[in-house]
């Protein structure tokens, strides 16, 4: 399957889901999230548990494991520039056939990339991400699923709502629906098939 996960640095990342991942033993996930965490943390517990077969991400250097299953060339990694990887979400989140960017041309993100000019100026086409789940890790949520992030643990998360066939969210606060302000919510309970409290 393929799954995005949010989170900076673990930062916004569901964290009793990743334990549950890691205990139920899934294998061979294509993972899209901002990056590989740490060892102990986040998504790095799947890479410790060698769950993952591919990640498409934009840093992987914070988490040494990643780097030796790497090298070992047992993970694919796929890097994206962390600007092109949320507009890719963001365009697979919108149905857009793709994101045009200069970002990467000349470096070996482009190779084998399609590259467009218009205007006389040479583009990338990135093309758009999605998949089959989502998994977000949210501060505060309502029982209808309506979520809201603190600080920087809004970063991938919202976008990454949009963007999958199947969203599930881990909840830290779990209000009664009515209780918060529709301006404050970040994630619409429209998006969220599923929620736990976290």
């Amino acid at each position: 399957m393929s799954v995005m996960i949010g989170g900076f640095m673990g930062n916004g990342t569901p964290e009793h889901i990743m334990d549950a991942l890691v205990a139920a033993k899934v294998k061979d996930l294509t993972v899209i999230c901002n990056d590989t965490a740490f060892p102990d943390r986040g998504i790095g517990k799947l890479i410790v548990n060698r769950q993952i077969k591919k990640v498409i991400v934009s840093h992987i250097g914070t988490n040494p494991v990643t780097v030796d299953q790497m090298n070992a060339k047992e993970l694919e990694v796929e890097f994206s520039p962390q600007g092109t990887l949320a507009e890719r979400v963001r365009a697979g989140g919108a149905g857009l056939g793709g994101v045009l960017t200069t970002t990467g041309l000349g470096t070996v993100v482009a190779d084998g990339k399609q590259t467009l000019e218009i205007d006389g100026k040479t583009y990338l086409l990135e093309k758009p991400l999605r998949a089959d789940v989502a998994l977000l890790g949210a501060n505060i949520g309502d029982k209808s699923g309506n979520l809201i992030f603190k600080g920087t643990s809004q970063n991938f998360n919202p976008i990454m709502a949009t963007a999958a066939d199947v969203v599930i969210a881990e909840i830290e606060e779990v209000v009664e629906v009515g209780e918060l302000a529709p301006e404050t919510v970040h994630v619409p309970g429209i998006f969220v098939d599923f929620w736990v409290k976290g």
